[in-house]
């Protein structure tokens, strides 16, 4: 099943920033000219992902191929979050109900986390506001800053062209599990507490 809502981020979507050889130089990647909002830092998007308790995910796909499901999965195995999938063309997505647009949803979401096409960004950020988000999250590769003035002219925290999975393992040492080096010298695993 194709899935025409999902977006599709590009092959390194879930590398690590800087992973694909754009070492260190000042040089300004021809992608992000032009881009004059400004995302959170570190401490921020953390403080974001400590409030939330559940996540909402547009653009779900029950595609084992698509970066959703992989994020999809990380978050009900790995994080104490309620997790819900969006997408108006599938009835369920790893075991779980899939609802057709955000107000359906049983809860207001804390953060929506979204995985569609730049063009559907600013009705997605308009359609978060409307149920009550507290927070609208963009995948790796996607930047829309009519979506991010929308949402924070509606209250909302924004983060853009960040991976939900890659931040909360990476603020809770669990990159590892993926391969990736933390940097975090401890033989003590976080609990996470649902």
């Amino acid at each position: 099943m194709t899935d025409a809502c999902e977006f599709t981020p590009p092959a390194d979507a879930c590398a690590l920033p800087g992973a694909a050889g754009a070492a260190a130089t000042n040089d300004v990647d021809p992608a992000h000219a032009g881009r004059t909002w400004q995302g959170p830092g570190a401490g921020a998007r953390l403080g974001i992902l400590r409030r939330a308790t559940s996540i909402a995910i547009v653009g779900a796909s029950s595609n084992p191929a698509r970066a959703s499901y992989f994020v999809g999965t990380y978050l009900l195995s790995s994080s104490p979050y309620d997790v819900y999938f969006v997408n108006p063309r599938a009835d369920e997505i790893l075991g779980q109900k899939a609802y057709a647009s955000l107000a359906d949803l049983p809860v207001v979401p804390d953060i929506v986390d979204v995985f569609r096409k730049h063009d559907d960004l600013p009705g997605v950020a308009r359609e978060a506001v409307e149920v009550g988000a507290k927070a609208l999250w963009l995948q790796l590769g996607s930047w829309n800053e009519e979506a991010a003035a929308i949402a924070e002219q509606g209250g909302l925290s924004v983060v853009m062209d960040r991976c939900v999975k890659i931040e909360h393992a990476r603020f809770h040492g669990g990159l590892h599990l993926a391969g990736f080096d933390t940097g975090v010298i401890s033989s003590k695993r976080q609990v996470v507490s649902r």
